[in-house]
């Protein structure tokens, strides 16, 4: 049962980040609830609240027929509108910014709310409208039903105010970087957390893999998600290890080796690992927090290109690297998960030094010619290289190096003598 309930969780984390969940479960519950209305009509719920709020009843069969009729024209209209400015949102930020935001922006909640309340209201209105005759006497006007289908209009347009706000500030880079930042500062947060609990978490309490059995896997993509205590247990009732070769975030290949097990596994031992491990053409922030690093850095490269030239936004980007790498270095390089005080699954991870590479690769490609960029580079390596509570010596290392490599880059490209002299002035402190 509680396998089954962390499967569920994992599933449930994956599709709720698609753009038609939210709307499509209250789409639902807007359907349920039509047929609950006209089942209460039905047992006279609306003449018992005329005869004592007469003053919340319509009476004529001709103005609730008009007035719901205008209700779902105008609702469908705020929808199509609101769809628009989705659609608007998602282009600007792929253009301007990277498209690997994308489905950061498109798993929004707060968005997919709104449209799915849109929805919700539309079929409810129009299940309702289809229980009311013209000619009918007031007492037998579906009067409830027709006031929650006023009062939920009514709670569209209050929505339809707030997601004009909701998506002007969604659009501002700020927010954006603000809300990558804290969703991998919270993703990293809870690894170094159940790192804590792994004792002898350095090299050497995982044995060499070298000898050990390898298996792939029969599907391809982006290894997104993996349901650890499933595994923890798969682990102990076979009574072996298994390594994942393949980090969190990369693409995992057909006739790759993938899972490395301290035990030959059976088939049925293989398709229970494999099932729960989520794959996927696109990931999240929140499953994996390397995905912080690209996006910020591609943000920083986009904004220095000579289509934007937008060095202020370069300059943000790169303070929000600083935090994110200092973060970054309190853990170790590789993830272990132990069980009954032994470590019995280890995940390959993104070391740090070749996280730190690629993204100042990129970012020396495209701010190697400007002095500011170029000193706010140094700062930040600077203040990262200072760091001693880092986990590892190597981390500070490689810092170093990439100190030298951008100084080296520096000097072959800024041809103004005194701003590399400033840039070598402020290396050398």
């Amino acid at each position: 049962m509680k396998k089954l309930y962390l499967r569920l969780k994992s599933f449930f984390n994956t599709i709720q980040g698609k753009i038609a969940f939210y709307p499509t479960l209250l789409a639902l519950i807007g359907f349920n609830f039509s047929f609950l209305m006209v089942w209460l009509e039905g047992l006279g719920i609306s003449k018992k609240i005329v005869s004592n709020f007469p003053q919340l009843m319509i009476e004529d069969g001709d103005t609730v027929l008009t007035l719901i009729s205008v209700c779902i024209g105008g609702l469908i209209s705020m929808m199509v509108f609101s769809f628009s400015m989705v659609m608007l949102l998602l282009s600007q930020a792929s253009s301007n910014f990277s498209p690997r935001l994308l489905p950061g922006l498109i798993s929004d909640k707060k968005n997919q709310l709104i449209l799915g309340t849109y929805l919700a209201t539309i079929i409810y209105l129009i299940f309702i409208l289809f229980s009311i005759e013209p000619d009918d006497k007031k007492y037998t006007l579906p009067g409830l039903s027709i006031l929650l289908g006023i009062i939920m209009t009514l709670v569209c347009l209050g929505a339809f105010i707030y997601f004009i706000h909701n998506m002007s500030q969604s659009i501002q880079i700020n927010n954006i970087l603000d809300s990558i930042f804290y969703k991998s500062k919270g993703r990293l947060m809870k690894t170094i957390e159940a790192e804590k609990n792994v004792e002898n978490s350095r090299a050497g309490a995982f044995p060499s893999t070298e000898n050990w059995y390898s298996y792939t896997t029969k599907k391809s993509g982006y290894f997104q998600n993996i349901s650890i205590q499933n595994i923890l247990d798969i682990c102990k009732e076979e009574k072996t290890r298994i390594y994942l070769a393949i980090p969190k975030g990369f693409f995992v290949l057909q006739h790759v080796p993938f899972i490395l097990s301290e035990k030959k596994l059976e088939e049925d031992t293989l398709r229970k690992i494999i099932d729960n491990i989520n794959f996927a053409r696109g990931e999240f922030v929140e499953d994996n927090y390397v995905l912080a690093f690209k996006q910020i850095t591609e943000i920083a490269v986009k904004a220095m290109s000579p289509g934007v030239n937008d060095p202020g936004t370069a300059v943000n980007a790169i303070d929000y690297l600083t935090e994110l790498f200092a973060l970054r270095m309190l853990k170790h390089d590789n993830a272990l998960y132990m069980e009954t005080d032994k470590v019995l699954l280890k995940i390959n991870t993104v070391d740090f030094n070749e996280l730190i590479y690629t993204s100042m690769a990129s970012l020396r490609t495209y701010c190697k010619h400007d002095p500011v960029l170029v000193e706010k580079l140094l700062r930040m390596l600077q203040y990262l290289v200072s760091q001693e509570n880092s986990a590892l010596k190597s981390y500070n290392i490689a810092v170093s190096n990439e100190i030298h490599t951008l100084l080296k880059d520096a000097k072959a490209s800024i041809t103004n003598k005194k701003d590399y002299k400033r840039i070598k002035k402020l290396a050398n402190n």
